[in-house]
């Protein structure tokens, strides 16, 4: 219990600004000092990255994993990745890894959970981590990377009813298939009401297979604009570049005065990964992948990880150009929300 409560760190600040960050000029990645390469030396460590369907730099899930990677290879590790097209490749492109002597291969997303496992089996010498694939029972060499999407989605519900100023707010998502879509989802609605029981929330799921609803920003546009014309002036996009057509859709309807509307990120601090959401992104509903993954290669590096489930940190990213949009008030309410959430005096409901 005390690991479930600590795992949560709030982060009302400029997560990215903390980090020496450099840009890659042939691909949209960066380079964060995740891991003090002076006390790591990973130049004898080999690790291949599988992405769900979608492409490595989608600006969302797939991207922040990899980054992660990336911050062992600045300390020596050899890195690659492949881009899964069909889920039917799964096991296909997680072997291509394990048959050439890779140590660590990080799988992405929910839905490569069960060929993870498989192949656990196959290759025992090689730690798999499993980015967002919760254990049920631990796996000698499985880690699931795990977070408390329910509790950053929570504070996403809380900021979008304190900003709305028609009553009215919506969430674009992912597939109902993936539990840490719900999750957000929940808990969007749950700290929405929080605040107001009389809100109106208006939350779509993409209606299509699970290899198809991280991957359609023209639905999420298309969903995203039904939303505004039924007056919601705040939307949450969750789910990979689905979500991202949404945050553009509703950034490009935010007129020369600034917002309402307003839009709310994903996984990652959406304004360094989606400038064209700049207009009204007034936060994201975090899961720091990257962070994640990199603490999870410090530990098996120093011999400390343990098989099962790694919960990694979860937050509200810091609101950027748009602060002078939030009242004090509510900044002060948030960081009063999150503390009764990591204490557990907050409860979002989801599971329960």
């Amino acid at each position: 219990m005390k690991r479930l409560l600590t795992s949560l760190l709030v982060l009302l600040l400029v997560f990215m600004a903390a980090q020496v960050v450099v840009a890659q000029e042939e691909e949209e990645f960066v380079v964060k000092e995740l891991i003090p390469c002076d006390d790591y030396d990973l130049s004898d460590l080999r690790i291949g990255l599988v992405t769900d369907v979608g492409q490595i730099n989608d600006k969302s899930f797939n991207q922040s994993s990899w980054e992660g990677v990336l911050a062992a290879e600045a300390c020596g590790a050899t890195v690659n990745y492949i881009e899964t097209v069909d889920a039917a490749d799964y096991a296909d492109n997680i072997a291509e890894f394990a048959e050439n002597d890779y140590d660590v291969i990080v799988t992405v997303g929910y839905a490569l959970g069960t060929a993870t496992l498989e192949a656990a089996a196959l290759y025992p010498d090689v730690l798999f981590i499993g980015v967002d694939q919760s254990q049920v029972e631990p796996v000698d060499n499985v880690v699931g990377l795990i977070f408390h999407e329910d509790q950053s989605g929570y504070l996403a519900g809380v900021l979008a009813a304190r900003l709305t100023q028609t009553g009215t707010i919506a969430a674009v998502l992912g597939t109902d298939q993936v539990p840490p879509v719900v999750a957000f989802k929940e808990g969007y609605e749950a700290g929405a009401l929080a605040v107001n029981p009389d809100i109106k929330i208006i939350s779509t799921y993409h209606p299509g297979a699970i290899d198809q609803a991280f991957t359609d920003p023209e639905w999420g546009a298309t969903t995203a604009k039904q939303a505004l014309d039924q007056d919601a002036d705040v939307v949450f996009g969750a789910g990979g570049k689905t979500g991202n057509g949404a945050l553009i859709e509703v950034a490009n309807a935010v007129g020369a005065g600034g917002p309402p509307p307003f839009c709310i990120g994903v996984d990652t601090d959406q304004w360094f990964t989606l400038p064209e959401a700049h207009p009204c992104l007034v936060s994201s509903a975090m899961k720091l992948l990257d962070k994640g993954v990199a603490a999870i290669l410090m530990a098996h590096v120093d011999g400390t990880l343990e098989p099962g489930n790694f919960f990694g940190e979860a937050g509200l990213a810091d609101f950027h150009d748009l602060a002078d949009f939030v009242p004090d008030e509510v900044k002060a309410e948030l960081e009063e929300v999150a503390a009764g959430l990591l204490d557990g005096s907050i409860s979002t409901g989801y599971g329960e």
